[in-house]
């Protein structure tokens, strides 16, 4: 009888063993493409809270996130000094962790999200002491945007 137990196991170690691999974020969060100049610390930073809040980034170095931004769709105005992808959608600027985690669960009809500028108290650009006001903005497919957040979060 223990034999026959050692030959299923052995049996299902080496089926489990052809199986393709699934990617990590399969199970979780889809990863996300930065497209930046190798020469932005604040840039770096960002994708530092990102790595740090659980997403997979891979970095594309480029000498101008314009190019970039024309590729995707997103219209200048909405620009900063980075410019990412993930599950779809484009992320242009210091974007929030948890505000692209609530757009990836929430899946609107969007082409993503963006936080114009660079705000001194967004990811990335944290200054001690300083917790200034900025949006992130739902960029439509069409064009235009709603409001997705507003920072600092109201104390509830």
């Amino acid at each position: 009888m223990k034999r026959r137990n050692m030959l299923h196991a052995l049996a299902g170690a080496s089926l489990a063993a052809m199986m393709p691999t699934v990617p990590a974020w399969a199970a979780g969060l889809p990863p996300v493409e930065v497209f930046k100049s190798p020469h932005c610390g604040c840039c770096g930073a960002w994708v530092d809270h990102m790595v740090a809040a659980g997403f997979k980034v891979k970095v594309t170095e480029v000498t101008d996130t314009t190019e970039a931004r024309k590729r995707l769709g997103l219209a200048d105005e909405y620009g900063s000094c980075h410019t990412a992808t993930v599950g779809g959608y484009v992320l242009e600027g210091h974007v929030p962790a948890n505000e692209v985690k609530r757009l990836l669960a929430t899946r609107p009809k969007a082409l993503g999200l963006a936080v114009p500028g660079m705000p001194p108290s967004s990811p990335g650009m944290d200054v001690p002491g300083r917790s200034d006001p900025y949006e992130v903005l739902l960029v439509q497919r069409q064009g235009g945007h709603v409001v997705f957040a507003r920072y600092p979060k109201a104390a509830t």
